[in-house]
């Protein structure tokens, strides 16, 4: 299904192809990505998990986001809203617009379902760029303070590492497009 197009960006489902490529184009620019990870979100989408977009821009396959309809663990888990999950532009085709028609994109479709959407952000600096963006778009702190490993971390905590697993969560409200999300 494509969601998104005009003359140069396409944003579509994620298919079995793109999870090898992103595989490729994080590792050449120095990440250390994990293809499972890709082939977790695309066997999530077809049980109906979740919805896995990837940004093809200028035929090249650049970035991607993931909707899963009920959230997988952490802060405003439980509450019904769909989580905004592995969000990325590949580096070389960032500062075109791709990152914020996945955000458009992934909002859209969080909106059929919830009035709420919500997502974790690591919190080193290799997130800075995310940072800047989420509260740009209205997203806002839950309030909790730092997570770890998908547990709310104590003040004073010390078993912790400032990696991915390092992360505040935040939550959108959005304008609903589904008369029944309303209701929720």
């Amino acid at each position: 299904m494509v969601y998104y197009s005009d003359d140069a960006l396409v944003i579509r489902n994620m298919e079995e192809s793109d999870a090898q490529i992103f595989t490729d184009e994080e590792t050449a620019q120095g990440w250390h990505p994990d293809i499972s990870k890709y082939r977790t979100r695309l066997r999530d989408q077809a049980e109906g998990k979740c919805i896995s977009l990837t940004a093809v821009y200028e035929g090249h396959p650049a970035g991607y986001i993931n909707v899963y309809l009920t959230g997988l663990g952490g802060a405003f888990k439980g509450k019904g809203w769909p989580e905004i999950v592995d969000f990325g532009v590949l580096e070389k085709y960032r500062r075109r617009g791709i990152g914020g028609k996945l955000m458009d994109a992934a909002e859209q479709i969080a909106g059929q379902y919830a009035d709420t959407v919500w997502l974790g952000v690591g919190l080193h600096s290799g997130y800075g760029s995310a940072h800047r963006m989420y509260v740009k778009r209205g997203y806002i702190p839950d309030g909790t303070g730092v997570w770890y490993q998908g547990k709310h971390c104590e003040q004073y905590e010390t078993e912790i590492e400032n990696d991915d697993d390092l992360q505040l969560f935040f939550s959108k409200e959005l304008c609903v497009t589904n008369p029944e999300a309303e209701q929720r």
